[in-house]
């Protein structure tokens, strides 16, 4: 049994003079397409040929890249950085979270010295961030919400309720009309989720 390189749907993967068809595969004018995105998987059983199949490996999934835009979910915050769970890379959920950390400088473009944290986030909010590196493995992926469109999207006042942003950096509770500071998101419309 061996496993060799990923594959995307479509790719000629061999003749079907060298191999068997298995799952995730199909024949074409006498050769084998993959048929999915996974992993080509060759099995030589005995005399016969051996079996080509593609499998979609539980490991492989989306991972955050440079640049990517992720929503993520606020875990904990300190004076100099929110620590957050990725839970999408665009509009795709991740299958299982990744860490990341906002550092206190990259929550804002403008008057970095200024930021305090807590003003930026709380525990629990979702954020709209961009991924700015692969970080190290304790805090894994750096990430900005240096940007006018990145920030807090949803965010829950003490009371509970969901909050309505009233400017760039306030969000109000609609029932008890408490205002809390939040880095706000400006938000684009291919970013929210329904």
């Amino acid at each position: 049994r061996q496993l060799l390189n990923p594959c995307v749907a479509g790719e000629r993967l061999c003749s079907t003079e060298e191999a068997t068809a298995g799952s995730g595969t199909y024949t074409r004018h006498g050769f084998i397409f993959s048929s999915l995105a996974g992993c080509l998987e060759r099995k030589k059983e005995d005399n016969e040929l051996p079996v080509v199949s593609v499998v979609r490996d539980s490991e492989s999934q989306l991972l955050p890249n440079v640049g990517a835009v992720v929503t993520c979910k606020v875990c904990s915050i300190n004076s100099r950085f929110a620590k957050v769970h990725i839970l999408y890379v665009g509009s795709t959920p991740l299958k299982s979270t990744f860490r990341g950390t906002i550092r206190r400088e990259d929550i804002r473009a403008t008057e970095k010295d200024k930021v305090e944290v807590y003003k930026s986030f709380r525990p629990s909010d979702i954020v709209l961030a961009k991924v700015i590196s692969l970080g190290d493995a304790q805090s894994n992926y750096l990430l900005s919400t240096a940007e006018n469109e990145l920030g807090v999207v949803v965010a829950r006042s003490e009371a509970g309720v969901q909050m309505v942003p009233i400017s760039w950096c306030e969000m109000q509770c609609p029932r008890t009309h408490t205002k809390e500071f939040r880095k706000v998101a400006r938000v684009q419309p291919q970013f929210l989720q329904t």
